[in-house]
């Protein structure tokens, strides 16, 4: 017997613990090198615990749910042994071996699912084994996860005086670390910054003309559409340039200006909100910056975003337009200073040289921490905003 231990992944050294989620096999099952054997979650990521080795998985040390840390051992895998079939009394567990064509047919796989599919399924209360999957051999992909609606999950622990027999359950459900961590950090900006939000409008005709007259050529050569969030991106680092001290932070008794634009984009997630960092946005394209954001976005579904990817930031913007808000009061995400929120474009009357008009309208809301950063930094610093967004052209010229 060659036995070799699956441990804990290295964690970030300001993440102390993490949450085993499921495993994905059970004690006796043969897995295969680099096979996902379970996920762990972080305050901010979920990473994915590969087999170091092809063998059978002979010992689950920590189970679902377990309170784990850096280098913990968690199971055991046997790599003299071979493919074969060893099934739990009260569990059907998928092998590697097969006896005859049948037992390779789509009825074997039955309940299983990619790692994607299987948090999805798991935030959605779902059992993989109730859905018909239509990826190879009956696998359930991620799509038919995306595509199966959330069921009311059991309710374990009600009392005579939380559950009456006309149909009102209650479920009282731990939160994930993540969103237990946006908690924490949410109350930590309230109690430590002091913050004001100054509003405005914005004219979007000119970033709208520009998208429409480009947009197909700009797809055709990048690969990638042409967004609006590339030009808040921007229009923000064209403000902060001219005041330092909306990218700025506080240390102690100390205030921090940074020499980089490091943008926080705000994106939210079916685990919550996470805001990864484009790092040197002055230094990119607008090509570069609206592929960053897609991937974001997708990472981000998939809960592959690396730790790395959304520590630090020197500013931050966050979008509810695309979810329809029309005016939000965005809260900073310390350490930084000011958060920039950008709201749904909607047609409005607006007086233009005394005449009504209507205009794709706006409203932004820009989120400050006044112990550092005062009115006139603020109003100015979003005005600057608003008008390299009303005359996208002076930010090709940097002017």
């Amino acid at each position: 017997m060659a036995i070799i231990e699956v441990v804990v992944p290295q964690l970030s050294e300001s993440i102390s613990e993490a949450t085993m989620l499921s495993w994905k096999k059970h004690a006796g099952s043969f897995v295969e090198s680099d096979e996902i054997l379970i996920e762990i979650e972080t305050d901010k990521v979920v990473l994915e615990v590969p087999a170091p080795s092809s063998g059978v998985l002979v010992e689950i040390i920590r189970g679902d749910n377990s309170t784990v840390v850096s280098g913990e051992l968690i199971a055991k895998i046997d790599t003299s042994a071979k493919p074969s079939v060893v099934i739990e009394p009260s569990k059907e567990v998928l092998t590697s071996s097969v006896s005859s064509s049948e037992s390779s047919s789509s009825k074997d796989m039955k309940g299983v699912s990619s790692p994607a599919a299987s948090k999805i399924l798991s935030e959605k209360g779902i059992d993989a084994s109730s859905i018909s999957g239509t990826g190879r051999d009956g696998r359930v992909t991620k799509n038919d996860a995306l595509s199966v609606k959330q069921s009311l999950p059991k309710v374990e622990t009600l009392t005579s005086s939380t559950l009456s027999l006309d149909g009102r359950p209650e479920q009282r459900v731990p939160m994930s670390r993540l969103r237990a961590r946006i908690a924490e950090r949410l109350i930590q900006s309230q109690q430590e910054n002091a913050i004001l939000t100054t509003f405005n409008e914005v004219n979007m005709q000119a970033v709208i003309d520009i998208r429409r007259k480009y947009k197909d050529k700009f797809e055709k050569e990048h690969g990638v559409k042409l967004g609006f969030m590339s030009f808040f991106v921007k229009a923000a680092v064209s403000a902060l340039k001219k005041f330092p001290l909306i990218n700025a932070s506080i240390d102690g008794k100390d205030i921090i200006y940074h020499g980089y634009f490091d943008i926080g984009i705000a994106v939210g997630s079916s685990r919550g909100l996470v805001v990864p960092i484009l790092r040197n946005a002055d230094q990119l394209s607008i090509a570069d910056i609206e592929k960053s954001i897609v991937d974001f976005g997708k990472r981000a579904a998939d809960g592959k975003l690396g730790l790395e990817e959304m520590i630090g930031g020197t500013f931050s913007i966050s979008n509810g337009g695309v979810f329809g808000s029309m005016l939000s009061t965005p809260i900073i995400n310390p350490p930084q200073s000011a958060i920039l929120g950008i709201h749904a474009t909607k047609d409005r009357a607006v007086v233009e040289n005394g005449q009504i008009v209507i205009r794709p309208m706006n409203y932004l809301a820009l989120s400050y921490d006044h112990r550092i950063i005062d009115g006139r930094e603020a109003v100015l610093g979003l005005v600057a905003i608003k008008e390299a967004l009303e005359d996208p052209q002076s930010l090709l010229l940097d002017v």
